[in-house]
């Protein structure tokens, strides 16, 4: 089983999907780990990504998920904006990917983001994500509102019905 909890900065992908890899024990991986260091560096400096600097990243995640896939699966937390960037990450998989979509208010991301201060992530960069954020009709879509373990029960309930 391969899940992706993916959203803009600040919804708790991480967190999220660590928490969710626990409960099914299964591993957890960051997607923001497997950035080349000249992205995070972009990032750093306040300047988006584009799709340029993002495709060997998605690329990468890509045959990761085809070896986690060959393995007990996994769980990666990863922007995953636009509909073609998932088409990527899923290019390489055999099975299914069960996509879990944070989402939340502008304010409250903007908050979250600037209460971090051991990311790589500019807060101002947080209106590009959102102009790229392509939402999908498939998937589940979370509200972010709710507290993490409030999220982790739902998504569970979720998955035991699947």
């Amino acid at each position: 089983m391969i899940l992706i909890v993916f959203g803009v900065s600040g919804t708790g992908k991480s967190t999220i999907g660590y928490q969710l890899a626990q409960q099914l024990h299964l591993p957890f991986y960051d997607g923001d780990d497997f950035h080349p260091q000249s992205n995070i560096q972009k990032m750093k400096n306040g300047n988006p990504l584009n799709d340029q600097d993002r495709q060997p990243w998605l690329a990468s995640l890509a045959q990761h998920i085809s070896d986690w896939e060959n393995e007990k699966g996994a769980v990666l937390a990863c922007s995953a904006l636009k509909e073609g960037y998932r088409q990527t990450l899923a290019s390489l998989c055999k099975t299914n990917i069960q996509w879990v979509l944070l989402n939340g208010s502008r304010e409250l991301l903007l908050e979250r983001l600037n209460s971090r201060n051991d990311h790589f992530f500019d807060p101002q960069l947080l209106d590009s994500q959102l102009d790229t954020l392509e939402l999908p009709d498939y998937g589940w879509t979370i509200d972010i509102q709710k507290s993490p373990s409030e999220i982790i029960n739902k998504l569970l309930k979720l998955l035991s019905k699947d």
